[in-house]
C-alpha cells in the first residue's frame, strides 16, 4: 500500500480557479477517473477525475479554495507503488477525463476577424475531446447585437458545462440549434455580420480546452478557512462563499448571476431541462423574495423567534402566558375548526395589506320602501323569496365594480389581474363562526334570483354543508352587520381580493335638503381597501357612486 498525491492536470491555459463542489470524503472508495471535485471559472465548470483507485486517506481542498495546475487536492492509498511525480503530472493530460471533454471556452476566438460589413460563419471552436455535447441553454437569438466573447449558448457533457462564446463583435443573422441539439467541434451553428474590422484572434493552443482562460475566477474570493463548525443558525446567505453539498443544476453564467444578486441556488425551483435553473428562475425567486412571498432558510434561521411568529418578516411580541384559574373559576373551550383557518387568514390579511377604510353614508329611504313593498306582493303571490337590502347592494356594487374596475382586480407580485367576472362573497354568521360564500356571476342575475341564491347558500353554511368551491373564486366581499347595529366599523380585506364593504344598521337620521330636515334613512358603508392598489381618491369615489346608485335605483340602468 502506497500514499499517492492526486493533483491537478492541465485543463487548459488558466490560473486559480475556485472548487464549488467537493465530490468524495476521507474514507471513500474511488475508481481511475471518477470525478473528486468540481471548479469554475466565469465560462465554464468542470469535474477533476482521479488518475489512480484507491482510498481517500486526506483532502487537501475545501469549497471555495483556488486551485491550478499541479495543485495536491486528494491523498490516496493505493494498492501498488505511487508513480513519479513527473508521470502522475501527465497522467491526466494523457488519460483525456482531464480535460473533462468540458474545459472551459473563453478566449479561444473561433475564425480570424472578419473584413467589414462581413458575414462570419459561427463554429463550435476547440474546447477538448469530446463528442455530441447538448444544448442545454441559449443565451442569444437572431437579431442580437454581441460583443468579442460574449457567451452565445451553453453545451454540457457528462463532466461539464461550457459557454460557447462569439468571435466577433455583431449582429446574429442567424441560428440553426436548438435546446436539446447535439454539436461537436467545428460544427457551423449560426452567422454573425460583422460592421468594420476586428483585431487579429490570439492563436490558442490545440490541446488546450478553451474558455478556462478567464481573468477572473467564478468563486469569489474566501477566507483560508471556509467554513467553520456549524452554528445553530443557519448563516445569511453570503454568495463570496461556496455553497455547501452537492450543487444545483445551473450553468456558470447562471451561478454567477445568481452569486451577484445574493441567492442561494440550493433553494431555487428550476424550470429549464432537467431541473436545470435558468436566469428566469433567479428573477422569479428574487421578486418573491422582495415581496414577501417567500422567505430564504438564512431569513428564517436569522429572523428573532418569538411565539408570536413570522408574518412576511414582521416579527411580534410573545404572547403572555396567564394561569387565569388563580383569579377565579375559569372553563376551557377549543377553537372551532372554522375559526382556526378564518383566524389565521384573518391575521395574515391585516397583517400583510396596508389597510384604509371609508366610511359614507346611503341613502336608501326610497330604496327601503321598494323593498317593503316587493316582499308584500311576494307573499301576496305565495312566494318563498324574501328580498333583503343586501341583494340591492349586491347588484348596485357589481355596478360600481364596473365603473372603478380598479376594485375588480388581484395582485400577483407586481402585476395586478384585472377580473372581467363578477362573483360577490358575503359574510355568513354561523354557529362554528364566520364563512364568506360567493354568489357566482351577480351581473348575469335580477334581484329575486340574487335573493333566492343568497337564502341558499346561507343555509348551507348554517348546516355546515358549504364546499371549497362556494367559498372560492370571489372578487369583493361584503360584511354586513345591519341586522344588528353599530354606525361604522373596520373589515378586514378578504385577500387575494382588494376592498371589502362593510354596512352597519340603518337609522332613522334628520337630513337637511336645502330647506328644512327631513327624515331619512341612512345606511352606513364603510369600505376597506389595499392601499397599495387603490389610493384615497378613487376609494371616495367608489363609495360615494355606490351611495348615489343605492340612492337613485334607476342609476343602475345607466
Amino acid at each position: 500500500m502506497a500514499l499517492t498525491d492526486i493533483k491537478v492536470p492541465d485543463i487548459g491555459d488558466f490560473s486559480e480557479v475556485g472548487v464549488i463542489e467537493v465530490l468524495v470524503k476521507v474514507g471513500d472508495t474511488i475508481k481511475v477517473e471518477q470525478s473528486l471535485l468540481t471548479v469554475e471559472s466565469d465560462k465554464a465548470s468542470m469535474e477533476i477525475p482521479s488518475s489512480h483507485a484507491g482510498v481517500v486517506k486526506e483532502i487537501k481542498v475545501a469549497l471555495g479554495d483556488k486551485v491550478k495546475e499541479g495543485s495536491v487536492i486528494v491523498v490516496l492509498e493505493t494498492a501498488e507503488a505511487a508513480p513519479a511525480p513527473a508521470a502522475a503530472a501527465a497522467a491526466p493530460v494523457a488519460a483525456a477525463p482531464a480535460p473533462v471533454a468540458a474545459a472551459p471556452v473563453a478566449a479561444a476566438p473561433v475564425a480570424a476577424a472578419p473584413a467589414a460589413s462581413s458575414t462570419v460563419d459561427l463554429k463550435i471552436p476547440d474546447i477538448g475531446d469530446f463528442k455530441d455535447v447538448a444544448v442545454i441553454e441559449m443565451l442569444v437569438k437572431v437579431g442580437d447585437t454581441v460583443a468579442v466573447e460574449q457567451s452565445l449558448f451553453t453545451v454540457e457533457s457528462d463532466k461539464a458545462s461550457m459557454e460557447i462564446p462569439s468571435p466577433s463583435a455583431g449582429t446574429i443573422t442567424a441560428l440553426s440549434i436548438k435546446l436539446g441539439d447535439t454539436v461537436n467541434i467545428g460544427d457551423v451553428v449560426g452567422q454573425i455580420t460583422v460592421q468594420g474590422a476586428a483585431p487579429a484572434a490570439a492563436p490558442v493552443q490545440a490541446a488546450a480546452p478553451a474558455a478556462a482562460a478567464v481573468a477572473a475566477p467564478v468563486a469569489a474570493p474566501v477566507a483560508a478557512a471556509p467554513v467553520a463548525a456549524a452554528p445553530v443558525a443557519a448563516p445569511a446567505h453570503n454568495p463570496t462563499v461556496a455553497p455547501s453539498g452537492k450543487l444545483p443544476h445551473a450553468s456558470p453564467s447562471v451561478r454567477k448571476f445568481a452569486r451577484e444578486l445574493g441567492v442561494p441556488l440550493a433553494e431555487v425551483k428550476g424550470s429549464g431541462q432537467k431541473g436545470r435553473i435558468t436566469a428566469d428562475d433567479i428573477q422569479a425567486f428574487t421578486k418573491s423574495v422582495m415581496a414577501g412571498a417567500v422567505q430564504t432558510l438564512a431569513q428564517q434561521a436569522t429572523a428573532p423567534k418569538s411565539s408570536g411568529g413570522n408574518v412576511g418578516g414582521l416579527e411580534v411580541l410573545a404572547w403572555p402566558k396567564v394561569d387565569f384559574a388563580k383569579f377565579g373559576p375559569v372553563e376551557r373551550k377549543d377553537l372551532s375548526r372554522i375559526k382556526k383557518i378564518s383566524g389565521a387568514n384573518l391575521h395574515r390579511n391585516w397583517v400583510m395589506i396596508p389597510h384604509v377604510t371609508n366610511n359614507d353614508l346611503a341613502d336608501i329611504t326610497e330604496l327601503e320602501a321598494f323593498r317593503v313593498s316587493t316582499n308584500a306582493e311576494s307573499a301576496k303571490a305565495k312566494s318563498d323569496v324574501k328580498v333583503t337590502m343586501l341583494a340591492f347592494v349586491i347588484k348596485a356594487l357589481v355596478a360600481a365594480l364596473k365603473k372603478f374596475p380598479e376594485f375588480n382586480t388581484s395582485l400577483d407580485g407586481d402585476t395586478l389581474v384585472y377580473k372581467q367576472y363578477f362573483n360577490i362573497g358575503f359574510a355568513a354568521d354561523t354557529p362554528n363562526g364566520l364563512v364568506v360564500p360567493v354568489l357566482k356571476d351577480a351581473d348575469k342575475k335580477g334581484i329575486m334570483q340574487i335573493s333566492q341564491e343568497m337564502g341558499e347558500l346561507a343555509k348551507k353554511a348554517r348546516d355546515g354543508k358549504l364546499g371549497a368551491a362556494d367559498m372560492q373564486g370571489g372578487c369583493m366581499s361584503i360584511s354586513s352587520l345591519g341586522g344588528i347595529g353599530g354606525t361604522h366599523f373596520t373589515p378586514i380585506v378578504n385577500a387575494p381580493e382588494v376592498a371589502i364593504l362593510g354596512l352597519s344598521k340603518g337609522q332613522m337620521t334628520p337630513v337637511w335638503d336645502g330647506k328644512q330636515f327631513v327624515p331619512r334613512l341612512m345606511l352606513p358603508l364603510s369600505l376597506s381597501y389595499d392601499h397599495r392598489v387603490i389610493d384615497g381618491a378613487l376609494a371616495a369615489r367608489f363609495n360615494a357612486y355606490l351611495g348615489a346608485v343605492l340612492a337613485d335605483y334607476r342609476r343602475i340602468l345607466l
